[in-house]
C-alpha cells in the first residue's frame, strides 16, 4: 500500500473514516495500541463503535499507576470487552534488576532506554508481529518529537503501516470528543498529568509547561521518546 497515496486520500479525513476504513480492509490485522491515555481513549470508542471485536491491545509494564488499572477496568466493563494485554519477559526483568536496580533508569539515559525496551519496547514487537495496521493516538502537538509526523507513516522495523488518526486534533477537541460521548479517562488527567506512563517515570506538569514535560521529567526534551515509536 502506497504511503504517500494514502496520506493524500485522507487528508482531510475524519478518525473514524480512516478507522472504518482500515478496520473493514484488515480486520484484526488492525489494532490500537493503547496505554489508557485520553487519545487512545478517544480512538477505542470510536473503533469498538465501528467494530465491537476490534482489535486493541495494551502493554503492561509491571510498574503503572493504580489509576491506569482503573481506567482498564472501566474500559473492560463499558464496552463489554477484554482488551489484550502484553507483559514483559519475567527473565528480562529479572536480569534488568540484577544490572541497574529498581529505579536505575534515573543514573542514564541508557538505563532508562534499557529499561523501556525491556519492558514496553519487546512486547510490543510480539504484539505487532502478526498485524498489517498499528493504529496509535499520537499526535503532532504533543511533543517536538512528534511535530513531524504524517497521518500515514511505514514503520520499517516492524513491517506494519501506522496509523495516527488524531494527529491533527488539538487538546480541546479531545476532551470534546471524550466528555460528549462518556468516555472513560484516566483520573490522573484531573491531577495535572496531561501524558501518563510508568509511574515512576511520570509527574504531574504546572500550567503552560509542555504536555510532554510530566515524562522522564531528568531529561532533554529530544530525548523523550521510550523507542516504541521510531520511524
Amino acid at each position: 500500500m502506497n504511503i504517500g497515496l494514502l496520506n493524500k486520500k485522507f487528508k482531510n479525513a475524519k478518525p473514524e473514516e480512516v478507522l472504518k476504513f482500515f478496520l473493514n480492509k484488515y480486520g484484526e490485522k488492525t489494532a490500537l495500541s493503547s496505554s489508557f491515555g485520553v487519545e487512545d481513549q478517544v480512538l477505542t470508542d470510536m473503533m469498538l463503535k465501528i467494530d465491537k471485536s476490534a482489535n486493541i491491545f495494551t502493554l503492561d509494564t509491571g510498574r503503572l499507576p493504580y489509576e491506569t488499572y482503573s481506567v482498564m477496568d472501566e474500559t473492560n466493563f463499558k464496552y463489554g470487552t477484554k482488551i489484550n494485554v502484553y507483559f514483559p519477559d519475567s527473565e528480562d526483568v529479572e536480569a534488568l534488576y540484577q544490572t541497574q536496580g529498581i529505579n536505575g533508569f534515573y543514573e542514564s539515559i541508557e538505563n532508562r532506554k534499557r529499561c523501556c525496551f525491556v519492558r514496553k519496547i519487546a512486547p510490543l514487537e510480539r504484539a505487532l508481529t502478526d498485524l498489517d495496521i498499528w493504529v496509535t493516538g499520537l499526535r503532532a502537538s504533543q511533543s517536538v518529537t512528534r511535530e513531524d509526523m504524517q497521518l500515514f507513516e511505514m514503520d520499517e522495523t516492524h513491517s506494519v503501516i501506522k496509523v495516527n488518526p488524531l494527529l491533527n486534533w488539538s487538546e480541546t477537541e479531545v476532551w470534546e470528543y471524550i466528555h460528549k460521548n462518556n468516555v472513560p479517562y484516566n483520573k490522573l488527567h484531573d491531577q495535572g498529568f496531561p501524558s501518563i506512563g510508568c509511574a515512576p517515570c511520570t509527574r504531574a506538569v504546572k500550567d503552560g509547561e509542555d504536555i510532554r514535560s510530566g515524562r522522564w521529567w531528568w531529561e532533554n526534551p529530544e530525548h523523550k521518546e521510550c523507542g516504541l515509536h521510531k520511524k
